[in-house]
């Protein structure tokens, strides 16, 4: 019996608590780069503090709410959003550059679950993004920003942008499996995640947009994500939301949206995962 043939037996005699098991080790071993190449790290960590500050005294002083909140309460749930979403372009990024030097062959070979690399590489993303929030969190309370709701409610909001962010991971996974290379990957995330980002309710109050462009922002996810922040973190009032109902039951559209994505994305990715990488 072929190396080949023993990996497949042992892979496939273990069941979901082996896979979550397989998939925490490739997780450490992600995280091991934190230490390896911290530069990675500081640089994930400063994009997210200077768009806080671009926006909060560049073009703070000429966009106004609209619903008499201090606008730096407003960016700081846009720019929580727009940093998770960012963020998940590292597993995509990360499963590319494992497909380049032939990591995912070697892989292939252990006795490990198939799903176990896609868990690990999507859980270990999940700390850079907690990295993430923690510095945008001190940096907005430096400049104004303050949670008004009690501590359930601030640690759901978390919760929730957390919750996106490991779904739209499975996004990435799925696309890192497709292209041949980081540099592709970066650009084709960008293309997408950019104009999800800014044209939404992020940075803008809805009142900015008008026509067809007005219901795409209404209805895209990452301004339900940006509007539930908001309200956990009692930076808006509920009752100021527009008469739509992703908008008028943010958190519940946005739970949808995860469990949509995870239910097509994450079959999605274990199956090209499986194709992409046999030999």
């Amino acid at each position: 019996m072929s190396t080949t043939e023993k990996a497949s037996l042992a892979r496939a005699g273990r069941g979901p608590l082996g896979a979550l098991e397989d998939g925490w080790v490739v997780a450490q071993r992600n995280l091991v780069k934190i230490k390896r190449v911290p530069e990675v790290l500081v640089f994930v960590l400063i994009s997210p503090i200077m768009f806080v500050l671009l926006f909060a005294f560049v073009f703070g002083g000429a966009i106004d709410p609209g619903d008499g909140s201090n606008y730096r309460e407003f960016l700081i749930g846009g720019i929580f959003a727009q940093t998770v979403v960012f963020g998940a372009t590292f597993t995509g990024a990360g499963l590319a550059e494992d497909m380049q030097k032939g990591i995912i062959d070697r892989f292939r070979s252990l006795p490990m679950s198939p799903s176990a690399v896609l868990v690990g590489r999507t859980t270990s993303d999940v700390v850079y993004n907690v990295l993430s929030l923690i510095i945008m969190a001190l940096t907005g309370l430096l400049i104004g920003w303050r949670v008004r709701e009690g501590v359930l409610d601030m640690l759901a909001g978390f919760g929730l942008l957390l919750l996106f962010a490991y779904a739209v991971s499975w996004v990435m996974a799925y696309v890192g499996l497709l292209v041949p290379s980081v540099e592709v990957i970066n650009n084709a995330s960008f293309i997408v995640i950019m104009p999800l980002t800014f044209v939404s309710n992020a940075f803008v109050p809805l009142e900015s947009f008008s026509g067809v462009l007005r219901q795409f922002v209404l209805w895209n996810p990452v301004s339900a994500l940006t509007q539930a922040s908001r309200e956990l973190f009692g930076n808006t009032s509920p009752a100021s939301a527009p008469d739509a109902w992703s908008m008028q039951h943010p958190v519940l559209y946005t739970l949808l949206w995860v469990v949509l994505i995870l239910v097509v994305f994450v079959p999605l990715s274990v199956n090209r995962y499986r194709r992409a990488t046999s030999r």
